[in-house]
Order: C-alpha cells, then sequence, then structure tokens
C-alpha cells in the first residue's frame, strides 16, 4: 500500500546477494501481458549490481525472469505475504552452525512479507559480516516446500576468514586515564568455533603507565541472552608529578550485556596506592590496598551524521557506576553518575554547524556517615588534556588549553629535608562534583581544495569547573560561587578529519584561570578519535 514501510524499488534489487524464488506460479496471461511492456526495464535491471547485502540473481528460463518481474511490481504496489520454512546454513567448516543461526533465525523467521524479508536479510548479512570471522557473506530464498504455499527457505552461505590471526601497534591516549601510550595487540580469531575473540594488549605510557591485559570475546550463544567479554589486566600508573602516589592494580572485568544502547559491566579488581618519595600531604592517608568490586552500566544514544564532524544530530550518555558489592571492609564503596549531552545543529551555509554540549559528574561513598566520608582519589574527577571535546564524547574530562589534571582542588604537598629533591608545589585531589560545556562552530574554508578533502576551521570556547563534597565540604558550597570560579578558554584552529581520527591545530587563548592551574595559551596540536585521544603535543 502506498505510505506503508519503505519498499524496496527494482533499482535497490541488484546483484550483491541471491534471491532464487523458484517455484511460485502466476498467471500465464498476466506474464504476457506486461512482457512487451517490461523488456526495456528488465534489461536495465540486470546491468545494476552494487547492492552487496541483497541480490535477485536472474534465472535463465525467461518464463522465471517474468514471475520476478512481476513480484517486484507486487511488492512496489503493497505488502507481498510470505513464510519462511526453514534458514539453511552453508560454507561454515570451522564455525559453529548455531552461532549463524544465532545471529539470523529469529531475525528472518520474524519476517511475514517479502518487504520485511528484505529488510531482515540486509541486517542480518551486515551483523553476520560485523562479527569478522568471514570473508563474504551471501544470503539467497529459494521456494520453501510445494505443499506450503507462499513459503520460503533462507540459505545463507559464508566464506570463512582465511587469516584468523591481526596484530596493531600505535600511540593512543586513553580518554578515561588521560595519559599518552604506544600500545601493540594481537588477536586470534575463532579458536573454538563458537566466534570466540581472543587477544592480548601492551602498553606502555610516556607518563610511566604500564598495562599488560588478555581478554576473550563471545557471541551470543544460545544459552546467553547478549554476548560475553572477560578481560584480565595488570596496571601501575606513575602520578607522582600530579599527585604524589603511584597507582598499582590488578582486575577482571566482565561483560554481562552489551547492545546498541545498553552495556552493563562487572568489575573485580586489588588496587595499591603507594608513595615512594613520602611527599604527600592528605594522599598518605589513602595509601595501602583497597578492593573494588563494581557494576557499571552505560546507556549510549548517538544520533549524530559523524562522530568526527557532526553538523546535525544529538547524542547523549548516562553512566552509573556502583562499588561496594564485595562483604569486605576495605571495599571501596561509592556510587558514581555522570552525564554528557551534545547536539549539533546546521547553519546553512558552508556546511556550518554549531555543536555544543554540556557535561555532568558527581561521587558520594555510600554507608552510616557517608557525608563524612572521603572517596578514593582514582575514582575522581579530573579535568584537563588537551583532548578534543568535540571527539570526546563520555562523560567531563575533556578541555582546551589545559594540561593533564591542571583543574582541581588541591593540597600543598609536604617538604622534605633532601636539598637535592624536586618538590612540586601541590597534589591534585580531584573533585566530586562536575559540570563542563563547550560550544563549537565550525565551517567549510572558501577554498575547494580544502572542501574536497574535509579540511575546515572552527571557533570554539570551553568552561568547566570541579569541587569537593565529601567530608563536610558540601557545608560550604556554594552555587554562585562554584560557576563563578569557572575556568575558561577560546580560540579557532584547523581540523583535518580523516577516517580514522581528527587532527586539530588550535590556537588557545586562556580566558579564566587560577594560580595553580596549569593552563597555556598558545598553539596546540592534536591528533584524536572518537573518545580516545591519539596524540597530543604542545608547539
Amino acid at each position: 500500500m502506498p505510505g506503508s514501510d519503505p519498499i524496496p524499488d527494482p533499482e535497490t534489487l541488484q546483484p550483491g546477494n541471491a534471491i532464487d524464488l523458484d517455484g511460485e506460479d502466476y498467471d500465464d496471461d498476466e506474464d504476457d501481458a506486461i512482457e512487451e511492456d517490461d523488456e526495456d526495464e528488465d534489461e536495465d535491471e540486470e546491468d545494476e549490481d552494487e547492492n552487496d547485502d541483497v541480490l535477485f540473481e536472474p534465472a535463465t528460463p525467461r518464463a522465471v525472469k517474468l514471475k520476478m518481474d512481476t513480484l517486484v511490481r507486487r511488492m512496489l504496489t503493497g505488502p507481498v505475504p510470505i513464510h519462511v520454512h526453514n534458514v539453511i546454513i552453508k560454507g561454515n567448516t570451522k564455525t559453529k552452525g548455531y552461532i549463524i543461526e544465532t545471529q539470523a533465525s529469529e531475525a528472518l523467521k520474524k519476517a511475514t512479507t517479502m518487504q520485511d524479508l528484505l529488510r531482515a536479510s540486509d541486517a542480518v548479512n551486515s551483523r553476520l559480516k560485523s562479527l569478522g570471522l568471514f570473508d563474504s557473506v551471501a544470503i539467497t530464498l529459494d521456494s520453501g516446500p510445494p505443499e506450503i504455499p507462499g513459503s520460503v527457505n533462507v540459505i545463507i552461505k559464508v566464506d570463512e576468514a582465511r587469516n584468523w590471526v591481526s596484530g596493531e601497534i600505535g600511540a593512543y591516549t586513553n580518554a578515561e586515564a588521560k595519559s599518552s601510550s604506544v600500545e601493540g595487540s594481537i588477536k586470534y580469531k575463532n579458536l573454538l568455533g563458537f566466534g570466540d575473540l581472543w587477544d592480548g594488549s601492551i602498553a606502555y605510557g610516556f607518563d610511566r603507565t604500564a598495562e599488560v591485559s588478555a581478554g576473550v570475546y563471545l557471541p551470543r550463544l544460545k544459552t546467553l541472552v547478549a554476548p560475553v567479554t572477560v578481560r584480565a589486566y595488570l596496571l601501575t600508573q606513575d602520578l607522582l608529578t600530579f599527585s604524589s602516589y603511584k597507582e598499582r592494580s590488578v582486575g577482571l572485568s566482565l561483560g554481562l550485556f552489551s547492545n546498541r544502547f545498553h552495556n552493563l559491566e562487572y568489575h573485580l579488581a586489588w588496587c595499591n596506592l603507594v608513595d615512594p618519595s613520602q611527599m604527600s600531604s592528605s594522599v598518605k592517608m589513602q595509601l595501602g590496598h583497597d578492593y573494588l568490586s563494581s557494576l557499571k552500566y552505560t546507556l549510549k544514544i548517538d544520533k549524530r551524521n559523524s562522530p568526527v564532524r557532526p553538523t546535525k544530530g544529538y547524542a547523549f550518555i548516562a553512566k552509573t557506576h556502583i562499588g561496594g558489592l564485595a562483604p569486605d571492609s576495605q571495599s571501596l564503596r561509592f556510587l558514581r553518575q555522570e552525564f554528557d549531552l551534545r547536539c549539533a545543529i546546521p547553519l546553512g551555509f558552508y556546511h556550518a554547524a554549531l555543536n555544543f554540549g554540556i557535561c555532568s559528574g558527581v561521587i558520594f561513598p555510600w554507608g552510616s556517615g557517608f557525608l563524612n566520608r572521603t572517596t578514593s582519589i582514582p575514582e575522581r574527577f579530573f579535568l584537563g588534556g588537551n583532548l578534543s571535546p568535540v571527539c570526546a564524547l563520555g562523560g567531563p574530562k575533556a578541555s582546551w588549553g589545559f594540561k593533564t589534571r591542571a583543574t582541581s582542588p588541591y593540597e600543598p604537598k609536604r617538604q622534605i629535608d633532601d636539598e637535592n629533591a624536586e618538590v612540586a608545589s601541590r597534589d591534585s585531589l580531584g573533585g566530586n562534583f562536575t559540570v563542563t560545556a563547550l560550544a563549537d562552530l565550525s565551517f567549510d574554508l572558501p577554498t575547494r581544495w580544502f572542501r574536497d578533502r574535509g579540511i575546515h576551521a572552527h571557533v570554539f570556547a570551553y568552561a568547566g569547573n570541579v569541587a569537593m563534597l565529601t567530608e563536610n565540604e558540601f557545608r560550604s558550597f556554594s552555587m554562585q560561587k562554584f560557576l563563578g570560579s569557572f575556568r575558561s578558554s577560546a580560540g579557532i584552529g584547523i581540523v583535518i578529519p580523516t577516517n580514522r581520527f581528527r587532527m586539530e591545530l588550535n590556537y588557545c587563548y586562556i580566558l579564566k584561570k587560577f594560580a595553580n592551574d596549569h593552563a597555556k595559551a598558545g598553539f596546540w596540536l592534536t591528533f584524536s578519535r572518537p573518545s580516545y585521544l591519539v596524540y597530543h603535543c604542545v608547539v
């Protein structure tokens, strides 16, 4: 029916996958009536071969070809009822058949019309390719048993990947840890035939941070409602420069549920804070070991047209992190909540768009007398690090013109008697409550050479602050004072987007900072990718 769900027209039903429709009888008079009118159109359809997801493979007998034309015309005028009788898997020699069935059968068998089946076939094709197990996937529709009118069999033919091992190496900065590093990883696919992905990685940070981890990913199986990820890691971070401590942790993370919008993880870790310099102030009170047993839930909705240069749409992320699920008294008990909202508004000239966003986060200990307790320093909020806020979607962290952990409540370090020791002026303690905001106006450059390559300019502004609310600090908290002490910066720059990352050459001007903030006006060169920074340096 006109105005119903989108129906593929003949131009979209091009060679790519295979759909054989043999065995459905149509009136010969109807075939003869449309033969002359459709002869030219049929020849055009035979030449089109660009769609890789759903393919009509022309049958050799002319009568069957005319039946195909009739079916296409019926699909253009209204729903064509159909029943999926069976899903047949071919070509898998190592991958278990039910792994493919789990990804495909439910979606295909729900289809009640030919239009629904084509859409479901396209979605299944993409889903199977995303597993990384197959070099190609072809979906064929064949006629079902003659005794069941209107039935079809769906044949999924896969070509398994010939190379199961892959590796990569690169320079990155993790947005959560705010530390640059060189990382290498190796992956082995489908070791057990369950679509499993095994990987091991090692990273060494320029700030003497090191991490070794290994994990396995299992796609959704018959007995599992969602894919499962298990990962073990060993991490050491040297934060003596910023907060006078080193962190060492050994942990295990378990992905319990994950889909397009939701993610639920369980974390179990043993953490140890050490301070070999013995120069810290209130940080010293937190030295020693703790246990982390926590659940982390993430809701993510991203409707932007591009994560690298968004020109329309919106994105929203909400993270809830609950620590202290173990009965041990040394277990860290806290409730952490983060929000990140972004919106891109097209302006209608020079491909210009206004991006703005607001991020907020709060963390509190829980239990009796929680307002008199403190939170673990590694779990607090720290602002700074020359990340690109446009790409760093995921919570309050990024800022233009401010260095790592540049904006934070602080406390002077204890002095020592060694005259040769290099003593920094303060410890960055982090905060329990933070709010940041950004605005970014991007627009094309007038030269066509730049426009063809996506190179554009932008004008930006940033503001943010972080404060302590625990240990009775909330008694002296004032929203007016909090807003009045926002740090801010603005600037202009050139952006070079690529398929893998976004490069920015910016001039940042610090609008407002305080005496102990690590901020610098000048040129900043940033290489970033969505949610992660690849490399940054100050020119």
